[in-house]
């Protein structure tokens, strides 16, 4: 699914270097074996330091040294090493990979049916996306993970909703169970109405229409309220169908409220203009509310977060998945199975998604009752409704799903949703977009 320009002897030197990176080194008295594993570098970096705990604890209780790095996504570091490993066969047991990235590697990685079989009876099964993205043949490849995890709901500002679009968005979504009285009204039409309201205020929605993965999820979820794909499940164009036609006269209203720039927007965009109090709305997980209330207090406890509209097929929560996966050359693949099964544990996962103060989203929807997001201020409850509730009505959901991954993965970083709708705010027909879209996706069957 992903191209790439190693050649197999620079394959090799980087998966020598590989091996050769600062480990983090977990010795115990009398170790017997060692196992080693890359790690998701935390954005918020205590998920680290819980990380590192939890493994000292299974190492000392197992008696095996840990060799663990924590590579970060800059630069695409651990992308870059992941393909080098893969490619020379040689490096880390285990290792994690990123949403896209578990799909591209199945054919190295070992099978994790007996692990993900016994997590079914302690957590239960993990949401259908993961599934998408990691089962081959029938068979679990990977083991969903929370560690990097994300939802991609909506981000509001409480008074600036209110006081524009009338808007009351902590009565609608309150932060207490069993309890979303505006659950059935927060529809696309309904924000459509907020947008122009807020548009007219000066503080229009931060909803990008760019390349990167923030305009691909948010164009995402809505395409999928309105049932519409662009590539179905059997690797066809489905582009010319009356459902993508609603979504695309809904999005030809939506982008005129949009910010003027939005076209440009990359992933720090969205952010910025939520922190520096231009925008009344965003789609993101917690991580622009929390950087606002260190540098802009009054607008971080001015924040509540709540799930995206619905739509004529229901709603769609944009997710991010992470997974743990053991490649096939692993020297130690008993031990990276067992060290996976007790860092996918409820008590583990919970204590490191309360230090990621509850960004960190796990892929069970047994374990969307963690404390961390009622508790987390300010406000109290902001996070309350940042984890999909069943009383939402709502399901997780990937931009590029339910095509083939390989397909499905080019659309997601290609932009294509997104790049619709940014062609309809430069006003461009319905017709003309189709056509376009229609012809992008015949480019990546052939790929």
């Amino acid at each position: 699914m992903r191209s790439t320009t190693l050649s197999r002897r620079r394959a090799l030197k980087l998966g020598v270097a590989a091996t050769a990176l600062p480990l983090v080194h977990i010795r115990t008295a009398g170790a017997a074996g060692s196992v080693s594993i890359v790690f998701f570098d935390a954005w918020v970096q205590a998920g680290n330091t819980a990380m590192k705990k939890q493994v000292a604890a299974w190492s000392e209780k197992n008696k095996v040294e840990v060799k663990a790095d924590f590579l970060s996504t800059a630069n695409n570091q651990i992308v870059i090493t992941e393909n080098a490993e893969a490619q020379a066969g040689a490096g880390h047991d285990a290792y994690s990979f990123a949403t896209w990235e578990a799909p591209t590697h199945l054919d190295y990685l070992e099978p994790m049916d007996d692990v993900m079989a016994r997590l079914a009876t302690t957590i239960g099964p993990p949401n259908d996306m993961a599934a998408y993205l990691a089962k081959s043949k029938g068979h679990w490849m990977a083991v969903p993970s929370s560690s990097g995890g994300q939802l991609k709901g909506c981000v509001g500002r409480i008074s600036i909703l209110k006081q524009a679009a009338g808007l009351d968005v902590m009565e609608m979504f309150p932060a207490a169970p069993g309890a979303s009285p505006g659950v059935d009204g927060w529809t696309w039409e309904a924000l459509l109405k907020a947008a122009e309201a807020c548009s007219k205020a000066g503080k229009p929605f931060g909803i990008g229409l760019g390349t990167t993965g923030d305009s691909s999820d948010s164009a995402g979820c809505l395409f999928a309220s309105f049932g519409a794909e662009l590539v179905n499940a059997k690797g066809e164009i489905a582009v010319r169908s009356d459902a993508v036609r609603q979504a695309l006269e809904y999005a030809q209203r939506l982008v005129k409220f949009l910010p003027p720039n939005a076209v440009g927007y990359d992933d720090a965009s969205n952010n910025r203009a939520l922190i520096s109090g231009q925008a009344a709305l965003i789609f993101n997980p917690p991580s622009a509310w929390a950087v606002a209330t260190h540098d802009a207090p009054a607008v971080g406890a001015d924040c509540w977060h709540f799930p995206p509209p619905a739509g004529p097929k229901g709603r769609f929560v944009s997710a991010v998945e992470y997974f743990w996966g053991v490649w096939k050359f692993a020297r130690n693949k008993t031990a990276a199975k067992d060290l996976i099964e007790y860092l996918s544990q409820r008590e583990q996962v919970e204590e490191r998604c309360a230090a990621t103060m509850g960004y960190d989203m796990p892929p069970y929807p047994s374990m969307m009752d963690f404390n961390v997001w009622a508790d987390e201020t300010p406000p109290k409850g902001t996070l309350y409704n940042y984890p999909i509730r069943p009383w939402h009505k709502a399901e997780a959901h990937i931009s590029g799903a339910p095509a083939p991954p390989a397909i499905g993965v080019q659309m997601y970083n290609r932009g294509t949703m997104p790049t619709m709708m940014a062609k309809l705010k430069s006003g461009e027909s319905i017709a003309n977009v189709v056509g376009w879209a229609e012809n992008e996706l015949e480019g990546f069957l052939r790929g």
